[in-house]
């Protein structure tokens, strides 16, 4: 349906919607490590992470992180990095069936209106 940044817009949807489930299921310190390597967090923003001693608040600060990023891709790397995660596989699953009617029609306005310059 979407490809590029329209593809990251929906995972950035995606993953605000599902965003308790992520916080209480992700434990951060290998996506950040990885998010690190594909050069979407920076040398601060990785150790600042990684000082964090509470795994819940350093899930969402890296989710915070990620949400106020002007980095075209940063949602698509950080889905690559849950994936690669097998215990998780059944985020993965909830993350590509997560479907709703309004998402859908919010992102369609968007690209058609990036399409059109309207």
């Amino acid at each position: 349906m979407f490809v590029g940044s329209s593809s990251n817009a929906v995972l950035k949807l995606k993953f605000q919607s599902l965003h308790v489930t992520v916080v209480d299921s992700v434990k951060a310190d290998d996506i950040i490590d990885f998010l690190f390597q594909e050069k979407v967090l920076g040398a601060q923003d990785m150790r600042t992470l990684h000082q964090k001693s509470d795994p819940k608040q350093q899930c969402r600060d890296l989710l915070d992180l990620l949400y106020d990023t002007k980095m075209p891709q940063a949602f698509i790397h950080l889905y690559g990095a849950i994936k690669k995660e097998s215990h998780l596989r059944w985020l993965i699953d909830q993350i590509d069936n997560y479907s709703d009617q309004s998402l859908i029609d919010l992102l369609c306005q968007q690209y058609i209106s990036d399409q059109t310059g309207k």
